[in-house]
């Protein structure tokens, strides 16, 4: 499986690389690069992880990541199927470490710009009207080049720093501790906990599959994603359970048990918990600004 290596090295003759994705399904590695990246969906879903947030994806969620945060974009199993007729699409942006340069980076025209590429170290989702105007330009950019296609670019960044419709991801006190090595083993956990989610996860078997014990497995999974095995696998749930609730428009017992919850009193309990509210308020929520066409 592969290790956590540059996905897209830059040309050093380059500013940026941009490239349009159309494929069965996304990366299913979880893996880091010394690029920021710039990741629009523009079709296909599934499950996102950034550092140590998890959240469901789908059309049109725009992420901006820096240099060595960790991140995956897990299709849904449908994309695995081999249907030919269902595809991911998204376009991506590559931008070099050091971007735009450590001479322009510390002008003083360029504080704002400064601010946004620290806050992308935590991950950044942009979402309303700002996710859909950078969608439209990525798109755009496609389509450029040479000079233009740098201060394009620059457009879309500016656009960017001075958007309200922006949240961090990732906790602020999340450091990635992965080494390449460790990025094998968490991907196996992964792939092992999104293929079973939906049923009763024993720790003995995951530890086994990290062969480890499970109080070795249980310290290691703690350090490396800031948060516990057990919390990790309900963040999982919980976010199949909002798809379920708004796409699938389940009722609540449906999404609970669909989602691999045993008692709606536990499902309920751990929802309000990640979302700060209950299953029904978000249910409610989404529906309504659904309707306002304020998503």
């Amino acid at each position: 499986m592969p290790l956590a290596l540059r996905k897209s090295p830059i040309p050093d003759s380059q500013t940026f690389v941009i490239k349009a994705l159309k494929e069965a399904n996304f990366d299913p590695n979880w893996h880091f690069h010394q690029e920021y990246q710039l990741f629009v969906v523009l079709k296909g879903s599934g499950t996102r992880f950034v550092g140590d947030h998890i959240k469901s994806f789908d059309a049109g969620d725009l992420v901006f990541t820096g240099p060595n945060l960790p991140h995956l974009w897990r299709s849904d199993r449908k994309f695995f199927d081999g249907n030919k007729d269902i595809q991911s699409e998204g376009i991506v942006i590559y931008l070099q470490e050091h971007f735009p340069g450590k001479d322009f980076i510390f002008k003083e025209e360029s504080i704002k710009l400064k601010n946004l590429l620290e806050r992308s170290r935590r991950g950044l989702e942009f979402y309303g009207n700002t996710a859909k105007k950078v969608r439209g330009m990525m798109q755009k950019l496609l389509h450029k080049s040479g000079l233009e296609s740098i201060i394009y670019l620059l457009e879309i960044l500016n656009l960017m720093i001075h958007s309200d419709d922006v949240h961090e991801l990732s906790s602020p006190g999340y450091t990635n501790s992965l080494k390449e090595g460790d990025t094998e083993v968490m991907n196996r956990i992964h792939a092992y906990v999104m293929d079973h989610f939906k049923q009763q996860i024993q720790l003995n078997d995951v530890a086994t599959l990290a062969n480890m014990t499970p109080t070795s497995f249980s310290r290691y999974f703690k350090v490396h994603a800031n948060k516990t095995f057990s919390e990790f696998v309900s963040e999982v749930r919980i976010g199949h359970a909002c798809r379920l609730l708004i796409e699938d428009k389940m009722n609540v017992a449906q999404a609970c048990y669909e989602s691999g919850f045993q008692t709606l009193t536990n499902f309920n309990r751990q929802f309000k918990a990640r979302t700060n509210r209950t299953p029904l308020q978000y249910k409610k929520e989404y529906e309504g600004r659904l309707t306002h066409g304020t998503l």
